[in-house]
């Protein structure tokens, strides 16, 4: 009876079309309708979480001023300030927060008001763990050693209790970008929140009053003690340059020494004396030159300007000396050069130009003395600047030890003038009481509490147990890894899907009714005495309630099977699951019971060895049946019980111990003979097998099956391990002719499918099923 397997999965897997969306919404919004009630859950704890923590809490009240750091207020007492960058700005806020934190402010604030031996302050309300602690501590301090506490030192230990107190409970901040510094402080009473606010600005106001007195003294006194030291150096140095001055002979007129002075003048008169000997050397050179051509060109080159001398002697007869000249050539012209009258012109001519020739001598030798005398002169200043100018190098280099001495005595000077003006500014300033800070916000008595905020709380605990229920939302859906919807046996197992079978058992109400609940949980029902097998009706179902959800199901899976098995009149059908208790065993019963209520000759075996679920069900148990019709121990036939109501015969299971090799019993040949004679007779074979993930049974009995029915438990069985289960064995894989996904919750149903699925629409298909069994036998 071997077959060729058949192409029987012949269902592609189908991809869903949103696989490439990156956020599908329709998904999303099953996951929050499906775990809503956890989020529920959860967002209501919270919520009573958060009412109970308002009712413990203990109110807080928050008074608030604000301090502006202005630097205006000094300008009438200071000089105006360099404007200051955002940075030295910044810097100068930021420390006016750190000032207004400090432990020193706080310990002023406590003795300013006496809050050390305030009650309210030393000992506020406690949380419940600091309670415990403070419990832990006291139960601790019992057994160690007491020591004597003197007064003083208690008063102390209060007064700096009090300062930590408050200064965990004041709050310093900076007004957005602003010069503005807003203070707080926390208190269970609004009056003393106010009143400690109060103290708070009028301390800080009065710290910075008086740090600008103390650091105005200190400057003071410092600056005083300097200026008695400079003023004593200054006149120091000042005496030992006059010393100097004095021993060296450094006198000086206008600034400069006598020396420089002197030597300044010579310089002057040697130019003169060069220009003047220059001067007569030019003119003696120009009047010798004349007389060195002699008498008669000395006439002729007597060309002296008048600027040059005042010889009026030379000119006289240089005139007459022309006129004659011009008598002689009109003479000679008309008498002739022998004429008596030319002759006497030319002696009275040649007298004229030895007296002017005379007189250029005499010229020349006045000019020569002049040359001489510039000479001389200049010889002299060169030789008295020579003389300075050796004592003048030597006075220089005293001046420069001169120079330094009084550097010293000017540089001490005017340190001395700069430390004298900032002493007078520092005693002027000292008089000026003004703070740069005042206070721009008065704090006010609060009238409702700061904390708890009831809002927040409330918002703070609904959002706190949306984000838990979210989380735990997120970690049951990471953990869903089974089969829900019938897209999915066709995608992950390449399937056909037969369809969904509702959840029977405990709550068979849903099926049944409430007339026969009790029936349902009492298991086996009581029939009448002449019944031959007595069944539980949860092998009858599909029988029961012919028009129910779970009977059209099972037809389903008929069709299917009449479909793909076309052509094979008598069909041998096995029912087989991954895991064990996924309730295949009700499946075959039904199934089997629905072909013989349709008139089918029917033949359901129960070949589960190791398991043999449907055997007991029958009452009583039988003797024989498949074990001994395989070993050929007796007739196959003398097995059989037929159930009375459908006529389905059932080849059960007779117990017995020490079963092995179950496999092979499938696989024997007796099975295969057993298998062959049930096709003769009967027209369908409905083998009800082992799981497929523990045995390898259902394999082996393959052989011999046109093809099996998978029963998946909805929402349990890992899909991987049926995927994995099945491709192990293709040609098993290949027999499968369909997958039921049984014990499904028909109510939950809808919450694992996308908005348009058939599974939104199950409720209205209620109209076509009629989920009531027939009565109890009449």
């Amino acid at each position: 009876m071997n077959h060729r397997p058949l192409p029987l999965n012949a269902v592609p897997p189908v991809q869903s079309d949103d696989s490439d969306k990156f956020i599908d919404l329709n998904r999303l919004t099953a996951i929050a309708a499906r775990r809503s009630k956890v989020v529920a859950i959860c967002v209501i704890l919270f919520f009573l979480l958060g009412g109970l923590y308002l009712l413990s809490a203990t109110p807080f009240y928050t008074s608030q001023t604000h301090i502006l750091l202005d630097d205006e207020l000094s300008k009438y007492a200071e000089d105006v300030p360099s404007p200051q960058s955002a940075q030295q700005a910044d810097t100068k806020i930021s420390s006016a927060v750190e000032i207004l934190k400090s432990g020193e402010l706080a310990l002023h604030v406590v003795d300013a008001e006496k809050l050390g031996e305030n009650e309210t302050v030393l000992n506020p309300p406690q949380s419940l763990m600091s309670g415990v602690k403070s419990a832990l501590r006291s139960v601790t301090g019992m057994f160690g050693s007491e020591r004597e506490i003197s007064a003083e030192a208690l008063r102390n230990g209060r007064r700096e209790k009090a300062a930590a107190y408050i200064q965990q409970a004041i709050t310093v901040e900076r007004v957005g970008r602003s010069s503005v510094v807003a203070l707080s402080y926390k208190s269970t009473d609004p009056r003393l929140a106010a009143h400690i606010t109060k103290a708070y600005a009028t301390a800080y106001l009065t710290d910075q009053l008086n740090a600008n007195f103390d650091a105005t003294e200190r400057a003071s006194v410092w600056l005083q003690e300097r200026l008695t030291d400079l003023r004593q150096r200054a006149q120091a140095a000042a005496l030992d340059a006059e010393k100097f001055r004095s021993e060296h002979g450094l006198t000086s007129t206008g600034g400069e020494l006598m020396s420089e002075q002197q030597l300044s003048d010579l310089n002057k008169q040697l130019i003169v004396a060069q220009a003047d000997t220059a001067t007569a050397s030019a003119r003696y050179n120009q009047y010798q030159s004349i007389i060195d051509q002699g008498a008669e060109n000395a006439v002729n080159n007597a060309t002296v300007s008048s600027k040059e001398t005042d010889n009026t002697v030379i000119q006289d007869l240089r005139s007459r000396y022309l006129a004659i000249s011009k008598r002689e050539y009109a003479v000679t012209e008309n008498f002739g050069p022998d004429h008596q009258q030319a002759v006497s012109l030319r002696y009275e001519k040649s007298d004229l130009a030895r007296q002017i020739f005379r007189e250029l001598q005499q010229i020349t030798a006045s000019y020569r003395n002049e040359m001489e005398v510039a000479k001389s002169r200049e010889a002299s200043l060169r030789q008295s600047i020579e003389g300075l100018v050796g004592s003048n190098s030597q006075d220089n280099r005293s001046l420069v030890e001169l120079r330094e001495l009084e550097q010293k005595a000017t540089a001490l000077k005017t340190l001395y003038e700069s430390y004298l003006g900032r002493y007078e500014e520092a005693a002027q300033q000292r008089s000026f009481p003004i703070a740069k800070a005042r206070v721009i916000s008065e704090a006010g008595t609060p009238v409702s509490p700061s904390s708890p905020k009831r809002t927040m709380v409330m918002a703070l605990s609904i959002i706190l147990g949306l984000i838990l229920g979210s989380a735990i939302a997120a970690v049951q859906e990471f953990r869903e890894r089974f089969f829900r919807l019938e897209e999915e046996i066709r995608s992950v197992l390449g399937h056909k899907s037969l369809g969904y079978v509702p959840f029977v058992g405990k709550k068979t109400k849903r099926l049944w009714g409430k007339g026969h609940r009790q029936n349902a949980k009492n298991g086996p029902e009581k029939t009448a005495p002449d019944t031959d097998i007595p069944l539980t009706r949860m092998t009858r179902i599909a029988v029961e309630a012919p028009r129910s959800a779970f009977a059209e199901t099972l037809r389903n899976a008929k069709l299917a099977a009449d479909v793909m098995l076309q052509g094979r009149p008598n069909r041998v059908i096995g029912i087989v699951s991954a895991l064990p208790g996924e309730g295949k065993s009700t499946i075959a019963a039904n199934f089997a019971g629905l072909l013989a209520a349709a008139g089918k000759k029917t033949l359901l075996i129960d070949a589960d060895l190791r398991n043999p679920a449907i055997s007991r069900m029958i009452s009583p148990p039988p003797k024989t049946g498949l074990l001994e019709a395989v070993l050929g121990e007796s007739d196959w036939r003398a097995g059989i019980r037929v159930d009375p109501q459908t006529r389905l015969a059932i080849l059960p299971i007779a117990p017995r111990d020490h079963l092995y090799h179950t496999n092979e019993l499938l696989a024997s040949p007796g099975m295969e003979a057993l298998i062959s004679n049930a096709r003769s007779a009967f027209d369908y074979v409905i083998v009800d097998l082992a799981p497929l993930a523990p045995v390898i049974d259902a394999k082996a009995f393959s052989p011999f099956a046109d093809g099996f029915l998978m029963v998946v438990e909805w929402g349990k069985t890992p899909a991987r391990l049926v995927r994995d289960v099945l491709q192990s064995d293709p040609q098993f894989n290949a027999k499968i002719l369909g997958v039921m996904l049984n014990k499904t919750d028909m109510g939950q149903l809808g919450k694992y499918s996308d908005f348009g699925a058939a599974e939104k629409y199950r409720k209205s298909y209620e109209k076509y099923y009629i989920e009531q069994p027939l009565k109890a036998a009449e």
